[in-house]
């Protein structure tokens, strides 16, 4: 390989127009130009690209990049060919291409026109192209999103498992793997598989400090979502969801607010995928709602934010999607929202995974839950995860724990608790048991270890294991304990630990966010169902008792109380308002709604009061295979029964379901199966009844009439009919 390298400057402005080069890039380039194996940790818009493709460009020979996604390769290839005269300087080599393009690509690798050749391992493994690219002189091959590689990377994928046996069957040449996410961890991981133990590692700081980190307890999440999206009108942003489901759910809600969004995973077409994805990149739209099959190597500078809308799987993921916000230096906004049934569905994943993946998967699942619910600087924590040591001064308040900080409280004595009982225990457990062992739990792992006869164990109990957790977690960042990199997850004591419990000294702690406990409030408010304003609330109350009498109808029946303390939340001014408070639906809200809006925006006005952004969020219509499937099985007339058991469904079941479709406003016409039960004097004593009745529930009728008279199911059958013909 050439090691002429006398000015790289000069080589990267003749074919880029560069006058210099960013941080460590010239460094990293002339390592690999004298033919050494590399290895650059680099965080997002750091300009890992620039450290194999100015080499690639002024060696000899051609360099084999091996990459993870078409799209990206593409992304890369376009740019490249956008400074060279010729296209033949880069090309792909991958599943998407036609036989006449391979016969093109390998001729023009063959003449030496060819300076970067970009492969998936997929196509690597390809007998036919092995055997080409034997008879090539290969400059170096550099592996590109290196994470993938590790088990214990966020995206970790098989094919990148066997590179090294590819690349020996082609010939060996200097290696150089990049990644934007790394810990120590997986670093060794990525060099031992490789065989590059002995490569020159470059590694850069992971802090982006115009980045700012904000996690969130999740909470009207769809709303918050709008608000915040419609607060940054005109502005570049992703949001992540966990399923594909979900993700088509968001963007037709954000669509409907009057949102430009749009959806990208992996279940649409190609041809879908790549139009939604240009349209973002040609900002054709705002927002791309996507899983995180969106996103790597996606040259898009001016991104304001990145929200996810569930927890990603681990902090890598959650690095390296973060990390697509501001790369131009700008505004970077990162709003995470977490529950922990998030996490519990995320465990559920795991199930039926070979247990040493699941062991890992766990882990990294562990790490994520403490960095949502630490309350020091975020900035600190995770630049601690991927070991950088940081002081959170420099963080000026660009997490939300610095800029809304919890009080600190004297925690030496916790501290000299937890190192006790990693102590005795010969630091041979991981921190879940250790809380346990704390708090007086026990379990079988515990039993093997004896540890309940430990006179450690039960000394904590006065606290809860979410506080012993915090604990864990901010020794761990003051380097009190550390974790073992090959028993990945088990305690350890570091030097300046045991020098601790020899000569403790203060020691500031800070309780964490308790988000379940927040979402678990925010739950029980929701069910006592307290209207904002209850002035409005007892307008409305009187509102709708003046109706019920001009219609001869339960005041229930217009709207019920839910729905009326909706309205004094929400305060809705037009229908289409209307038609999205809790159990109104369009029908309702037409046929009984011009009084109640009329009635509301009089009070806005005169009241001065001012509707928040986010006022009413459009919901999707609900298009539940069940509620479709039922709505289509009455339309056919088929028996209640039948429908109940082709669902898997009991029958009172399906009257649940049955009555929610009729609350929420849809007309359902039960009249052929209500004739086959109910005479004619039955049917006309239950409409009288209901006409008079206060609420119209069925409570109400079930205290009216005997057993023996009317079974539940008739009573309930016949008040879905009552409700659907006169107030739908």
């Amino acid at each position: 390989m050439s090691t002429q390298t006398t000015s790289l400057t000069s080589e990267l402005q003749n074919y880029f127009g560069f006058n210099s080069f960013k941080r460590e890039q010239e460094t990293i380039i002339r390592n690999v130009l004298d033919g050494n194996d590399t290895f650059v940790v680099m965080p997002t818009g750091g300009g890992k690209s620039m450290c194999y493709q100015l080499p690639a460009l002024i060696s000899e020979g051609c360099a084999i990049v091996i990459s993870p996604l078409i799209a990206l390769m593409k992304n890369q290839v376009d740019a490249i060919r956008g400074f060279n005269e010729s296209d033949s300087i880069a090309h792909v080599l991958n599943s998407s291409l036609s036989k006449r393009d391979i016969a093109q690509v390998k001729e023009d690798v063959a003449a030496g026109k060819t300076k970067l050749l970009y492969v998936a391992p997929e196509s690597l493994t390809k007998e036919e192209n092995v055997y080409f690219l034997k008879n090539q002189k290969i400059s170096f091959y550099a592996i590109d999103e290196a994470h993938c590689i590790s088990e214990w990377g966020h995206d970790f994928r098989p094919e990148y498992r066997n590179i090294q046996k590819i690349v020996n069957s082609i010939g060996r040449a200097p290696i150089i793997a990049l990644t934007a996410t790394a810990t120590p961890k997986v670093r060794e991981d990525i060099t031992k598989n490789l065989g590059i133990d002995d490569c020159k590692v470059f590694l850069d700081s992971f802090n982006r400090d115009n980045l700012y980190y904000d996690i969130r307890p999740k909470i009207d999440v769809e709303k918050e979502i709008i608000k915040y999206i419609k607060q940054n009108t005109g502005k570049s942003g992703i949001v992540y969801c966990l399923s594909r489901k979900k993700v088509e759910e968001i963007a037709e809600t954000l669509q409907v607010n009057g949102i430009s969004a749009l959806p990208y995973h992996a279940g649409l077409e190609a041809k879908t995928r790549v139009k939604h994805q240009d349209a973002f990149l040609m900002e054709e739209v705002d927002v791309i709602v996507a899983t995180i099959a969106f996103g790597m190597g996606i040259d898009k500078p001016d991104i304001r934010f990145v929200i996810h809308h569930d927890i990603p799987k681990s902090l890598e993921s959650y690095y390296q999607e973060t990390g697509r916000a501001g790369r131009d230096g700008s505004e970077g906004n990162l709003v995470t929202f977490y529950s922990y049934k998030d996490i519990e569905k995320l465990e559920k994943f795991l199930q039926g995974k070979p247990v040493a993946e699941q062991e890992v998967g766990r882990q990294l699942i562990l790490e994520t839950i403490s960095f949502a619910e630490t309350s020091m600087c975020r900035r600190k924590y995770i630049l601690h995860y991927f070991g950088e040591s940081f002081d959170e001064k420099g963080c000026n308040e660009m997490c939300d724990n610095c800029r809304h900080p919890k009080p600190k409280f004297e925690g030496k004595g916790y501290v000299q608790q937890l190192l006790k009982t990693v102590d005795a225990i010969r630091e041979r457990l991981k921190a879940k048991e250790i809380v346990k062992i704390i708090v007086g739990e026990s379990n079988t792992l515990i039993k093997q270890h004896k540890a309940e006869s430990l006179e450690v164990y039960g000394q904590g109990t006065a606290k809860s294991k979410h506080f012993w957790h915090s604990v864990i977690r901010q020794a761990m960042v003051q380097k009190l304990i550390t974790k073992e990199i090959e028993t990945y997850g088990i305690i350890k004591i570091s030097d300046k630990g045991r020098k601790f419990m020899i000569n403790p000294h203060e020691f500031l702690l800070t309780e964490d966010h308790d988000y379940d406990a927040i979402n678990a409030k925010n739950a029980a408010n929701n069910i006592k169902g307290a209207a904002a304003d209850m002035v409005l609330f007892g307008i409305l109350k009187d509102l709708r008792k003046k109706v019920a009498k001009e219609k001869g109808l339960p005041p229930a029946i217009i709207f019920s109380e839910p729905s009326l303390t909706d309205m004094a939340n929400q305060f809705p001014i037009s229908i289409e308002d209307l038609s999205q408070i809790h159990g109104v639906g369009q029908g309702k809200a037409r046929k009984f709604g011009q009084k109640f809006i009329d009635c509301i925006k009089q009070y806005v006005d005169e009241n001065d009061i001012e509707r928040p952004l986010d006022m009413v969020v459009k919901t999707v219509a609900n298009k539940s295979s069940n509620k479709v499937y039922i709505i289509q099985s009455i339309d056919r007339k088929l028996p209640i029964d039948d429908i109940a058991s082709a669902k898997g469904m009991k029958v009172d079941e399906l009257l649940t379901e049955i009555e929610t479709i009729v609350e929420s406003g849809t007309r359902v016409d039960l009249n052929y199966y209500i004739q086959d039960i109910l005479d004619e004097y039955q049917e006309k004593e239950l409409e009288e009844f209901f006409k008079e009745s206060e609420e119209g529930s069925f409570e109400e009728a079930r205290t009216e009439f005997e057993e023996d008279e009317y079974t539940d199911e008739e009573l309930r059958l016949f008040r879905i009919k009552f409700i659907s013909e006169v107030a739908n």
